[in-house]
């Protein structure tokens, strides 16, 4: 984190249809070292109206970190990171897929597509949790993200 940016929570996008995995997931931040705003969309259509500021989210911030589902109604995860990673502007916000999918085939296309990183849901609760900790742990303390 840089030294102008302690204070300003760190503003994270998840797309994700599961109730239950965003519950487990707020939960998991809430407990977590670094302050944090957890914006929620459940469909990839949502997501690009949020991160390119459309109607209902003009107000809302660019998000520092996004952790993205796959399988995703009205527009799929891997259509939403092939837009994203498409923009000049935009490429530069951190990826991480957060899927159930445990297939090859997902994970490189995912990362040909320019993920940056793919991390499989684990169906255990602690585990989980788990996950989503090691993820704020890298994402929003080891690694610098960009302004």
């Amino acid at each position: 984190m840089t030294a102008d940016r302690p204070l300003k929570p760190i503003e994270i996008l998840m797309v994700e249809d599961n109730p239950g995995d965003v519950r487990l997931t707020r939960e998991a931040l809430k407990s977590g070292k670094v302050r944090n705003q957890l914006h929620v969309v459940s469909d990839g259509v949502a997501a690009l109206d949020f991160v390119y500021h459309r109607p209902p989210y003009e107000d809302k911030p660019r998000p520092d970190l996004i952790l993205l589902d796959l399988n995703l109604p009205k527009k799929d995860g891997r259509e939403v990171l092939a837009t994203l990673k498409s923009d000049p502007v935009l490429k530069v916000i951190p990826v991480v897929v957060l899927t159930t999918s445990q297939a090859e085939e997902d994970v490189l296309r995912a990362y040909h597509l320019n993920a940056n990183s793919f991390v499989t849901k684990p169906v255990d609760l602690h585990q989980f949790n788990r996950i989503v900790q090691s993820i704020e742990e890298f994402w929003l303390t080891v690694v610098t993200l960009p302004p």
